[in-house]
């Protein structure tokens, strides 16, 4: 299966193109039609139901001196032209959709391959944090909304993943690509490692795909034993709250390789007379998911003991990230069950990581908290897990 063809149905079972359309329509409907009347006293009556722009449906009624009445009808009882939209955002390295409500991304998403992480020219040292133009501006991340928020501007997509040329690591710094993480313990430590366990997976296999989805997960609360959703809002100085921190992060992956001559699907490609495998290609698919909360992690911590079920993640997120033939009983395996999943963080001094960093942030900011709820498969009960 090609990249194209993934990063398109991945982006098409995410919802986003229906947003993508919706965007466009109303680009449509904002057009001035020459029909519409020059003053009041050429106006007729407001037009009620449906076929009032058939034949024989008179002027429409102008509100507002410039908006027909019948293009409010279509947006606000027709629908499809309001929102939600998330921008759909294609870059080199990565695809994304832009999350306008909290002002992070919904979701990233990136195919790694071992040619793909080589360098081409692409210097973090030369990039810097920006405000995504593609974005409305009413809806964008300002660089002074993170200035003095006690977060890291943490990459979903990294820096390190995007090496290919030097727009491409540009790209990453895009604040449509960031979100606040915690920074001493979590986006310069813990996190950065799994970043690099990602990378790591295309020595093992011939195509990684890589989702990173910000989560707002509940906890219980211990007055009254119930589950909420808390989490807090960044602001700038003297401004009102704009970008939301989100409680967790996860981290999706999708593997695939040809299999070896001693693994199962060998033996069933084999006996099928080639051609078998989770997507009909006989290639060996993995999959696994990983939920890391927003907070310092010790670095002896054990990476599988943030692995859930990707149908988890989804369920929790609202997105389908798994094509059906993945998810189905001859599927992808296990990736904890098929390589060692661990993280090992190695510990260096302020100074070594100024010198290398580029921008990963100054401050640490405050946890989100302990007796989180981390999303479980359905036939087992929800779990509380102290970091």
């Amino acid at each position: 299966m090609s990249s194209s063809i993934v990063h398109l149905s991945l982006a098409v079972v995410s919802g986003v193109a229906l947003g993508a359309a919706g965007a466009l329509s109303l680009r449509k409907e904002q057009r001035p039609s020459p029909a519409q009347p020059s003053s009041p006293a050429q106006q007729g009556p407001p037009s009620v139901g449906k076929g009032v722009s058939g034949p024989g449906a008179g002027p429409a009624q102008v509100i507002g001196g410039g908006l027909p009445a019948r293009e409010v009808r279509d947006r606000v009882v027709n629908g499809g032209t309001i929102g939600p939209i998330s921008d759909l955002l294609v870059r080199q390295a990565y695809t994304a959709a832009y999350d306008r409500r909290n002002k992070i991304p919904a979701w990233t998403a990136e195919h790694l391959t071992a040619a793909s992480l080589q360098s081409g020219g692409g210097d973090r040292q030369m990039a810097r944090f920006v405000e995504d133009e593609a974005v409305p501006e009413l809806f964008r991340a300002k660089l002074l909304d993170y200035f003095k928020s006690g977060y890291d501007r943490g990459h979903m997509v990294p820096a390190a993943d995007a090496k290919q040329s030097q727009t491409a690591m540009a790209e990453t710094f895009l604040l449509s690509n960031i979100a606040p993480q915690v920074g001493e313990g979590f986006n310069r430590h813990y996190w950065a490692y799994l970043e690099a366990f990602c990378r790591n997976l295309t020595k093992s296999f011939d195509d990684v795909y890589v989702f990173t989805v910000p989560l707002f997960l509940p906890k219980r609360d211990g007055r009254d034993g119930k589950w909420r959703v808390s989490y807090e809002m960044i602001a700038p100085q003297g401004g009102a709250p704009t970008i939301a921190v989100p409680t967790h992060f996860a981290k999706v992956l999708i593997c695939s390789r040809a299999p070896s001559s001693s693994s199962p699907l060998s033996l069933v490609k084999s006996a099928a007379g080639g051609g078998a495998g989770a997507m009909g290609d006989g290639k060996e698919w993995v999959q696994g998911a990983f939920v890391l909360p927003n907070e310092a992690i010790p670095d002896e911590a054990r990476l599988e003991s943030f692995s859930v079920p990707v149908e988890s993640v989804e369920r929790s997120a609202g997105l389908s990230l798994l094509p059906q033939e993945l998810k189905s009983a001859a599927g992808a395996r296990e990736l904890c069950r098929t390589i060692k999943c661990e993280v090992v963080v190695r510990r260096f001094d302020d100074a070594q990581k100024k010198l290398g960093g580029g921008g990963k942030g100054q401050q640490q900011g405050p946890g989100q908290g302990q007796g989180q709820w981390v999303p479980q498969p359905p036939s087992q009960p929800q779990q509380q897990r102290r970091a």
